[in-house]
Formats: C-alpha cells, structure tokens, sequence
C-alpha cells in the first residue's frame, strides 16, 4: 500500500512539473533582460561594454528612442537607432584588441556628455557619447565617432 500511495505521489509531482513547464511556453526562458541604467555611471559602463566587448544583453534598452550616430570621417555617415542595434548586435561576443578609457566632459542632473577613447594599434577612435536621463533610467541619445 505504502509503495502504491509513493507511485502516486510521485507521478502527481510528475504531472504537476509538466504542466508547469508546459505553461511557460517554449520561449519564457528568452525574454529580455533588464539592465540597470539608473545611474548615467551605469549606462556609460553598459554603453562600453556592449561597443568594445560584445554585450549584447539591454542593446534596446541602452539607446534612447531618437539615438543618432554620426561618424567623421572623409565620407560622414549618420546612422539610426535601429542600424546600430542591428549592428552591435552581429557582434555579439567580439571584443575589440584595444585601449580604453573614458573621460567625463560635462555633466548635470539631466545629462552627461563623455569622451570615449580607443586606441587600437595603428590608429585611435573617440566616440563623443550624450547620456540623457528618461523618467527613472539613462539613455544613450547621441555618439560622435572621430578616427586619426
């Protein structure tokens, strides 16, 4: 009797975890992480990570809904906010062979405006970047990209 009563309780807790599973559907465990951006810190941090290691977790979460990339060089580019998420992403887990450092150029409680620099082996990148605050989080509103 007492191992007809462990067959039951076990094929119950069988059951039960099945449907569980089943209810979370085939992609529950590929929702969207959130990335703390309550800081302009943090979003600055995030904001290099995802360019120069190959973040890709929060990339839409990162970039205010009006980003607007401009790149200086001999043919300007300006790209959208849907380009450069399009971008980072394929480089997914690509981490840069460079130098980074950053240094803050202004800031108040609304905005930060950094100066990224990477310097590569034969040449150097500065990425001019603007952080904006949006209700509760930081974004990413503006990137300048100079090369020497």
């Amino acid at each position: 009797m007492k191992a007809l009563v462990k067959t039951f309780a076990a094929a119950a807790l069988i059951a039960v975890s099945t449907f569980a599973m089943a209810a979370e559907g085939p992609g529950a465990k590929a929702t969207k992480t959130n990335i703390n951006l309550s800081t302009a810190d943090f979003a600055l941090e995030h904001y290099v990570a995802v360019t120069t290691e190959g973040e890709s977790v929060g990339v839409e979460q990162l970039f205010a809904a009006d980003f607007n990339q401009k790149i200086q060089a001999k043919n300007a580019q300006s790209h959208s906010r849907e380009a450069v998420i399009k971008s980072l992403k394929k480089q997914k887990g690509e981490k840069l062979n460079c130098t980074v450092s950053t240094d803050i150029l202004e800031e108040s409680a609304d905005f930060k405006v950094a100066k990224i620099t990477l310097k590569f082996e034969k040449f150097t990148k500065t990425d001019l970047v603007t952080l904006v605050r949006e209700g509760n989080d930081w974004k990413v509103s503006n990137s300048i990209n100079s090369y020497k």
